[in-house]
């Protein structure tokens, strides 16, 4: 008889929903958000998975959605997402969340013994769910799976380059506490995920526990429903739902009307507005060569805020260095730069 798993995935930080979530808003909302949200609903299909629930923290604050606070959000039959009181009711920075992550195990135990459904698994991300996941793998005594997506080492090095000072960094970033976590990380989980070698080779590698750990290199892949080549609408067999011509027509209409060619393939970046992000070097790279522009548009999709004055300096600077670029370059007609839902900058 086939096994049936419940897996636990834990992200404590962070705006994290089903429905509509806010991936940009703001620099705990990025990508990994997206990358716990699309494992909880794949796990959920897989036929030996009984039940996947992704802990993350509750939050009951006037200044984000409702749909926050609720404890739990029902995504399908088989997958939840749970969230736990955690260091108060209002929305935190995730640095500040270290020192009420006990309150977090201390919850999810009371839930677990209260639907009285021991998990078999589980998976954190990040450090500090990899700090909740690493505790309650030991409560329980089942296996431990770690994915880092940012290392606090790779972080300071960044930071400090940058001239930032080493107490400054610590004020800022609990750095010390993260990477002790990280260090035990690599000791305790019973496997370690990665999405490249290099990631274990030029950051992993950073650690002096590094040799114990048990990595697994896992690529990232693609949802070919979502992302497919330019040239395929134009085949016979081509399929689109309701909603994704719904999408596609109101993007290309925000779009099209900032470009002096909108036919022409489009070069697409996203994430949100940090430096570590590379779009100054994309837009250089595209700005200077005139092939490409004649090839193809240039599209940046950099977070989700109304107004640059209102960014946080760091995130003000990219962007204005951003249009500086822009300017330089001469590239109106040829890349829109994205900073909200439904609205470009030439």
């Amino acid at each position: 008889m086939m096994r049936e798993y419940y897996i636990q995935l834990f992200s404590p930080h962070g705006l994290i929903r089903f429905d509509e979530p806010e991936v940009g808003r703001d620099k705990d909302t990025g990508g990994q958000v997206k990358y716990v949200l699309e494992l909880l609903h794949s796990l959920s299909q897989h036929p030996q998975v009984r039940k996947v629930d992704l802990f993350t923290r509750r939050i009951v604050d006037k200044r984000v959605a409702a749909s926050y606070a609720e404890e739990i959000e029902t995504v399908n039959e088989k997958a939840r997402i749970v969230r736990m009181i955690c260091g108060g009711n209002t929305y935190r920075a995730k640095e500040s969340l270290w020192q009420y992550l006990d309150e977090f195990v201390d919850n999810t135990i009371r839930f677990i013994e209260k639907e009285n459904d021991f998990p078999d698994v589980v998976h954190g991300h990040y450090a500090d769910g990899n700090y909740l996941a690493g505790q309650l793998s030991e409560i329980y005594s089942i296996p431990f799976l770690a994915t880092g997506h940012s290392l606090g080492k790779n972080k300071m090095n960044i930071l400090l380059q940058e001239g930032m000072t080493p107490d400054k960094i610590e004020e800022a970033f609990n750095m010390e506490r993260r990477i002790s976590v990280e260090e035990d990380i690599l000791l305790n989980a019973d496997m370690v995920i990665v999405s490249t070698n290099y990631i274990i080779e030029s950051q992993y590698a950073l650690y002096k526990n590094a040799s114990h750990g048990r990595f697994k290199v896992i690529p990232p892949g693609i949802n070919n429903e979502i992302f497919y080549p330019f040239y395929r609408l134009d085949m016979p067999s081509f399929k689109m739902t309701i909603e994704q011509e719904q999408a596609f027509y109101r993007i290309n209409s925000d779009i099209d009307r900032f470009l002096f060619n909108p036919a022409k393939p489009l070069i697409l970046s996203i994430g949100r507005a940090d430096k570590r992000k590379n779009f100054e070097t994309i837009i250089q790279a595209y700005g200077q060569d005139k092939e490409l522009q004649a090839m193809a548009n240039l599209a940046i999709f950099a977070g989700v805020r109304k107004d640059i004055s209102l960014m946080p300096p760091d995130e003000k600077d990219l962007l204005t260095n951003l249009l500086l670029l822009m300017d330089k370059y001469d590239l109106y007609g040829k890349m829109t730069l994205k900073l909200k839902c439904r609205k470009f900058i030439v």
